[in-house]
């Protein structure tokens, strides 16, 4: 026997649910609190199994019939519609934008004693922004085991023909990684991006401008001397040649950073582009430097703290404006350039380049011997890092 709209809505809640038959295993399950439930009771495979339809009265009884019968024709086909249903929610679950949302926020906020550092900010926006820019408009609402090698070379290939080959890669990477992730936690088959390596143009890299004749470098310290401006920005224009660190490293460097018992500037994880402690001996000259910088800018926390406020660095853009105001042209010179200046001089002169690698902070691929070194090449390093102080000194004083 058929059940009617009235008997429906007429139905009270009981102690215990109950169920009301429609007729071709429709039921209607009334739960104590109410509410009202379609359930579809059916056999695939031998095996008894229930299909929800849906709440009455958002499904009234006429969609829930056409619901059944709909299920009915699948299993004619020998379809099982609660396991079609399950993998369209499945999909739904592991499209590439669910999935890559899940890997950022773990990379974003790590859980405590996890090993791992967080994203630094900029970091963290830069990749949000490649998602959204790169690979959401066209990928992100597809299932990740349904995006094949040749259908994400199609979104590289779109990013390439703009001219833009660096972001291309970038995304190609950033891709690799979500993957990764997809694999490891069990909703991927594998990383198809190992099958586009090679597939892109590959990118043509230019050298930042950088100074590296000794008499020139001579001439660079000297100028530097001379800048008259913002001091925290003169002390940076002198210790960069001195550290030769990477220009975010420098500008947000902070004091708690500095160990002066040690003479050494410890540079935190999340800090660092390779996301590992980085230690930079200090010689004499950078801590006389330091020693005269410090009642400037320690209040702030800060080495180099804004102009605008103190509650943060300066800008990424300040040493390379300070460079120009001295004349030197970015064809010339770059806060970048301070590391080339360093590395070209520092092999001339025959020091080992596991040890200026190290200092500057390069990846290194054997991660037992990075291992190794970093415990073992401090005391060389420190050597290193005093003879290159008096070496520019001698520089600067040659006329």
């Amino acid at each position: 026997m058929s059940l009617t709209d009235t008997e429906i809505r007429l139905a009270k809640a009981r102690t215990k649910g109950y169920k009301l038959a429609d007729g071709g295993g429709l039921t209607l399950l009334v739960q104590p609190n109410g509410s009202k439930w379609w359930r579809l009771r059916y056999r695939h495979g031998g095996v008894e199994k229930m299909l929800s339809l849906g709440v009455y009265p958002d499904v009234p009884l006429k969609l829930a019939r056409q619901r059944r019968d709909e299920a009915r024709r699948k299993l004619a086909e020998k379809v099982d519609p609660g396991a079609e249903r399950k993998a369209e929610r499945d999909a739904k679950a592991n499209t590439l934008r669910v999935i890559a949302t899940e890997w950022f926020e773990l990379q974003a906020n790590p859980p405590e004693n996890s090993g791992r550092a967080a994203l630094t900010a900029v970091t963290a926006k830069k990749t949000k922004w490649m998602l959204e820019a790169f690979l959401y408009p066209k990928l992100g609402d597809v299932w990740i085991n349904d995006i094949s090698a040749p259908r994400l070379y199609e979104v590289l290939r779109e990013i390439e023909s703009r001219g833009i080959r660096e972001s291309a890669h970038r995304s190609r990477s950033l891709a690799s990684r979500i993957f990764r992730f997809a694999v490891a936690t069990g909703r991927a088959d594998r990383d198809i991006t190992a099958d586009l390596r090679g597939a892109l143009a590959p990118i043509v890299t230019k050298n930042r401008a950088a100074i590296i004749e000794p008499r020139a470098i001579g001439t660079l310290l000297r100028t530097l001397e001379e800048y008259v401006g913002q001091p925290a920005t003169g002390f940076a224009l002198r210790l960069s040649p001195y550290v030769f660190v990477r220009p975010g490293e420098l500008r947000g460097a902070r004091w708690s950073e500095i160990d002066w018992g040690a003479r050494e500037w410890r540079i935190p994880p999340e800090r660092m582009k390779m996301r590992e402690q980085h230690i930079v001996p200090l010689a004499a000259q950078v801590i006389a430097l330091l020693e005269r910088l410090r009642p400037v800018t320690e209040y702030t926390g800060f080495l180099f703290p804004s102009l605008r406020s103190t509650d943060r660095p300066m800008s990424n853009n300040t040493v390379n404006a300070a460079l120009r105001r001295l004349g030197y042209s970015s064809e010339e010179m770059t806060g970048h350039g301070f590391r080339a200046l360093a590395s070209t001089r520092l092999n001339e002169q025959g020091w080992h380049p596991d040890l200026i690698e190290l200092q500057l902070a390069h990846a290194e691929r054997n991660r037992v011997r990075a291992a190794y070194n970093r415990a073992q090449r401090l005391a060389e390093r420190r050597k290193m890092m005093q003879e290159w102080a008096d070496y520019i000194d001698s520089l600067r004083s040659a006329m």
